[in-house]
């Protein structure tokens, strides 16, 4: 077994109650309104497209509040939260994101100077949706955190309870891993080489909600006991 396992193992017994402790309290009660509680989940959706309402600062703390509490490898908690809402910085992401795709492309495709013009322009339009949002947040973790090796599990529960957060209180988000470039974040955000992106997402209120994409049926993921072939 890896050391680190062997930590986090260590911490999680160090958690259970001994034989002679006292007996563990009755089961906490539901919490208020279960139902509604859940249909925040349900109606969660991917946003790219928002209106420049502010986002009061107290919902922004609100929001960041829920996602350190997300359940992390023996408690690490190995999150940082960039949060970016000034409108130079995010312009300033937008343009090195277009020229970042576009040395792609031109690499890869070869185009004609028409073809990278049309390229360029059209990826200016996708990154100013996204940065049509007041807010931007990128999702980070500590690679000099205590388990360093759980920070890819940890970090997106972090960026999960983010995201319905926000849901709660009106605002769309969605889950960016590749729309900027994470290396392209780091530079145009200045940040230490010890933190890592684990995603990246606008916050605001949507132009429109989305209307929910088709899901697979419950049964198609769920197995009882075993999984057949």
């Amino acid at each position: 077994m890896r050391l680190t396992a062997l930590f986090v193992l260590l911490t999680a017994l160090a958690a259970v109650p001994s034989a002679q402790s006292a007996p563990p309290p009755a089961p906490a009660a539901p919490v208020p309104g279960p139902a509604a509680f859940l249909q925040v989940f349900k109606e969660r959706r991917s946003v790219r497209n928002f209106r420049p309402d502010a986002v009061p600062r107290e919902h922004l703390l609100q929001i960041l509040d829920i996602a350190r509490t997300a359940p992390t490898s023996g408690n690490q908690q190995p999150w940082k939260f960039l949060v970016i809402q000034d409108r130079s910085r995010l312009d300033a992401l937008a343009a090195a994101t277009v020229e970042a795709y576009a040395a792609l492309y031109q690499e890869s495709k070869k185009p004609t100077e028409p073809e990278l013009a049309a390229f360029r322009d059209k990826y200016r339009q996708v990154c100013a949706r996204y940065l049509s949002a007041p807010v931007f947040i990128v999702v980070l973790t500590d690679s000099k955190s205590k388990y360093p090796d759980y920070n890819k599990w940890d970090g997106p529960m972090a960026a999960g309870y983010l995201m319905v957060a926000a849901r709660a209180l009106g605002y769309g988000t969605v889950f960016c891993t590749d729309s900027f470039p994470f290396d392209v974040v780091k530079r145009v955000f200045d940040i230490p080489d010890r933190y890592e992106v684990v995603c990246t997402t606008p916050l605001g209120v949507p132009v429109e909600w989305p209307a929910a994409p088709p899901k697979k049926a419950l049964e198609d993921f769920v197995a009882w006991e075993r999984l057949a072939e």
